[in-house]
């Protein structure tokens, strides 16, 4: 779904309450097509400004994820930060019925002298881009540079003139649209489904305002043009009366989901077409409805992408522990046999002087047998008596022993398990490049990653996810396994307090209380917050395991993550993402 020029203008009209007469206090690029401005204010909380030109995700709106910088700035990011860091916000403006804003800023050069530049987001279809340009129209530069050719229509580089980007050729502006023009150019619509007409002949109606402004008119979304019977009077009521919504700017942040709760659609007025299909949820504001439906889910498939091939070394890992866990178990049932070869052993030796040269097989009472019932033993007829007892104590001797062998590997094998589903649920829920690389480093160290010659410069060690409870109270949540360890067994101090989800996999998180007894608020946040960064962060109820960190330990020869605890209590928790979001510090 992609942000359409109208539902830009709502975006724009919001952030002109929030964000001019604010200054830009840091400039980020954590992504190659993502601009964050943070910026700050007097006497208002600080705020960050995500500007997207991503392919399918172009955007601006304010954020509250938090993003981490690469190790080293892009070039585009270090000229921005250059221009910018210092300026005050003190218009935003949009072109009329077009996919861009325009944020014009009041600068300061190092000398003190007073300037004006503009930073330009262009969404339109693939020439999406960030522009900066001076006070006298002048590009200085820009995130994509275009042109060079001579049969490029409109080039953007740095040193040239800024132009306006070509508008649409052959659509309408339909805010201009009245009824007599609609009527003339529905009779000349031809054979197509009305909501394809509009779409062709007008810009800034996304596909979902064309079906709407149909289905509001007739109450089905594939009418055809030339199947409408009152010469097209309910579809211009329909067309108008949006029309008249978007000129008095009366919007609305419109969410459809899933039943799953999953963001599917949105908009700046409420979509019906979908009736009971979709649950219609008006959100709070335009910036917390595109935060919802982009970020999160853009954030998951960078990162989805980048992990898939670590993940699918684990996976493979793990179906190899599956099998040989599974043919272990098969052996040790095997070996179950034991104890009739002994007995086998001891009836042979019990009945030597029944058994002649050559025989093959011993058929003596079974003193072993409640009933003393007969018992029919195989011989190897090659062999003496005392040689075949010889033969079965030695199959008992291995068999014992096997058992106790692979008792001991598939202890080992389950434990094996248990750490690369630990792996996988990490890798299904990293954060940024940063989380990726620290666990392919734990893998590395844990031999199921080669470490090759030439390793990449070693990277800073990431910090825990940090929040602060409703009462103050710091609440710290490791990012792997390797800063599990760290955070419980080092980081920690004694008295804190450790949560986990019970007998499953997920992060270790800890209350830092300064030897204080924290406050059942701030225990039924850090548990909503271990249930989240849990393999049961899709379940309601999940129960959450507690106790003084001096009761977690590690067992002799655990993998990284792996801890034994006593002395706790459980209380029970359901992952809340909003909390999580709300509870984190640094925003």
């Amino acid at each position: 779904m992609p942000l359409d020029a109208i539902c830009l203008t709502a975006v724009k009209n919001e952030l002109a309450g929030q964000i001019i007469g604010m200054k830009i206090d840091k400039v980020q690029q954590p992504e190659r097509d993502v601009i964050i401005l943070s910026l700050r204010g007097s006497g208002v909380r600080a705020l960050r400004l995500l500007i997207s030109v991503g392919s399918g995700d172009a955007r601006v709106h304010l954020t509250e994820h938090s993003f981490d910088n690469p190790i080293a700035p892009p070039m585009f990011c270090m000229l921005l930060r250059k221009h910018l860091t210092g300026a005050r916000i003190i218009e935003i403006s949009q072109p009329p019925a077009e996919r861009v804003l325009m944020l014009r800023l009041e600068t300061s050069s190092a000398m003190g002298v007073q300037s004006e530049k503009c930073l330009i987001v262009e969404m339109i279809g693939r020439q999406t881009n960030i522009i900066l340009r001076d006070s006298d129209g002048v590009i200085i530069d820009c995130l994509r540079r275009i042109g060079g050719d001579l049969d490029e229509k409109r080039s953007v580089l740095p040193g040239l003139k800024y132009r306006d980007p070509t508008p649409q050729e052959g659509k309408l502006n339909p805010l201009k649209m009245t009824k007599s023009v609609l009527q003339e150019l529905f009779k000349n619509a031809g054979h197509t489904t009305i909501d394809k007409w509009i779409n062709t002949t007008f810009t800034s109606f996304s596909p979902l305002l064309c079906r709407e402004i149909v289905w509001r008119a007739y109450g089905d979304v594939d009418i055809r043009t030339d199947a409408v019977k009152d010469d097209g009077t309910a579809l211009f009521t329909s067309f108008l009366s949006l029309i008249d919504q978007i000129n008095s700017a009366d919007f609305e942040p419109w969410m459809l989901l899933s039943d799953k709760r999953a963001p599917k659609e949105f908009s700046y007025t409420h979509i019906m077409q979908y009736e009971k299909a979709y649950e219609a949820n008006r959100e709070d504001s335009f910036s917390i409805m595109l935060d919802s439906f982009f970020t999160r889910s853009a954030q998951a498939n960078r990162m989805s992408q980048r992990s898939a091939e670590t993940l699918k070394l684990m996976k493979t890992a793990r179906e190899r522990v599956i099998r040989k866990i599974a043919a272990q178990r098969a052996e040790l049932e095997d070996t179950s046999k034991g104890d009739s070869y002994r007995q086998c052993g001891d009836l042979i030796t019990a009945n030597f002087h029944l058994i002649k040269k050559g025989q093959k097989c011993l058929l003596a009472e079974d003193f072993y047998s409640e009933s003393n019932a007969l018992r029919e033993i195989e011989l190897d007829p090659t062999k003496t008596p005392q040689q075949n007892s010889a033969k079965y104590y030695k199959a008992y001797t291995k068999a014992k022993n096997a058992r106790k062998f692979l008792d001991e590997q598939i202890q080992s094998g389950e434990n094996e398990f248990l750490y690369v589903e630990s792996v996988i649920e990490q890798l299904e829920r990293i954060e940024n490049e940063q989380d990726l690389n620290e666990i392919r480093e734990e893998l590395i160290q844990t031999g199921y990653i080669k470490k090759y010659q030439q390793q990449k410069k070693k990277q800073k060690e990431s910090l825990p996810h940090r929040f602060l409870s409703s009462s103050g109270f710091q609440i710290l949540v490791g990012r792997n396994n390797v800063q599990n360890d760290k955070l419980t067994l080092k980081t920690a101090s004694r008295s804190d307090v450790w949560l986990h989800a019970q007998k499953i996999h997920g992060a270790h998180v800890i209350i830092s209380n300064a030897g204080s007894v924290p406050d059942d608020q701030t225990l039924h946040e850090a548990a909503a917050i271990a249930a989240y960064y849990s393999s049961a962060r899709s379940g309601t109820k999940v129960p959450i395991d507690y106790t003084q960190v001096k009761n977690v330990k590690k067992p002799p020869g655990g993998r990284p993550g792996m801890v034994i605890y006593n002395d706790f209590k459980t209380i029970t928790a359901e992952p809340d993402e909003q909390l999580v979001n709300k509870l984190r510090e640094n925003k």
